[in-house]
């Protein structure tokens, strides 16, 4: 009896957002600039911003940080250089195909995607996640693109609770209905994940600890005054940042900061309110210049 013939059923190809096209095409471009250098018979090069101190500049006018114009070049063919060449472009070959498969991964996630033994020889693509890490973030301002757009995420830190109802991947979430626990806040916030649907809140709070969150929530401080609650376990991560962004922005929320009168207290308040060193050439994504301190100052004394 003859065989039936199988039909191998491949995978449909996930729809791209137009940020993703974006995202595509820089990957692209910097592959096509490695490439056209190599058949040229010159040497393949990109020039990195400086991500320093020495490269920062506060911009009075936007009251943010923001990253100026000094790069750094890292080339193939520089003995010192070839091999952090070689990981970034592992890394922009990596992100590019999570985009391409639709899918997201955490920075670990690609670190082990990635590491493996270079072939005919004893050395190791990464020899540990904190080497793979800083390299992300190179691609990041290479491309002027927040990691998120490369489809990475970071561990999540942070909740939210209130009088909002919002849509995230498809599934509608009433923000004031999650209990003790919250909305944990996810690392990837973006238009394209999460879409604000009602918002009812007249301001946004956001506290320094999980601790006083927990009171907050527990006391229904969100309920009695019509706010939203937040938290970012002590230095918000860029999801929560991001998030904080996207409320005052879109729906027109101020953003109050509740932390503590020390100077991490502090600190945390100036990235919130006009971003970080390390994060400067996004702080037009994330910096809320008009967040205000709430609490206890040594002044008021």
């Amino acid at each position: 009896m003859a065989k039936k013939k199988t039909t191998k059923r491949t995978a449909p190809k996930p729809k791209l957002t137009p940020r993703d096209k974006r995202t595509l095409g820089q990957l692209t471009e910097l592959a096509d600039s490695v490439v056209t250098a190599a058949r040229r018979k010159r040497d393949p090069k990109m020039d990195i911003p400086t991500r320093a101190l020495s490269n920062v500049r506060y911009n009075r006018t936007k009251k943010i940080l923001e990253m100026g114009r000094n790069t750094t070049r890292r080339q193939l063919f520089n003995l010192s250089q070839a091999k952090s060449f070689m990981q970034t472009m592992l890394v922009a070959s990596g992100t590019r195909q999570l985009i391409d498969e639709g899918k997201t991964t955490s920075i670990r996630g690609l670190y082990y995607l990635l590491k493996h033994t270079i072939e005919g020889t004893k050395e190791e693509t990464f020899n540990e996640q904190s080497e793979c890490d800083p390299v992300i973030e190179d691609v990041e301002v290479l491309l002027n693109s927040l990691r998120e757009e490369l489809h990475l995420y970071a561990q999540k830190k942070g909740d939210m609770i209130g009088d909002l109802v919002l849509v995230d991947r498809g599934d509608t979430i009433d923000c004031s209905r999650m209990g003790s626990g919250g909305y944990g806040i996810p690392s990837i916030v973006e238009p394209e994940i999460i879409q604000f649907k009602e918002c009812q809140a007249k301001f946004v709070l956001h506290v320094e600890k999980d601790t006083v969150w927990q009171r907050f929530n527990e006391d229904k401080f969100w309920k009695t005054h019509n706010c939203i609650l937040t938290h970012g376990a002590g230095q918000p991560p860029r999801g929560v940042r991001r998030m904080l962004h996207r409320l005052h922005h879109e729906l027109k929320l101020p953003v109050y900061c509740l932390l503590d009168n020390d100077p991490w207290g502090y600190y945390i308040y100036s990235v919130i309110k006009q971003g970080s060193i390390n994060l400067a050439f996004e702080s037009g994504r994330m910096a809320i210049p008009g967040a205000r301190f709430l609490g206890l100052r040594s002044i008021d004394y």
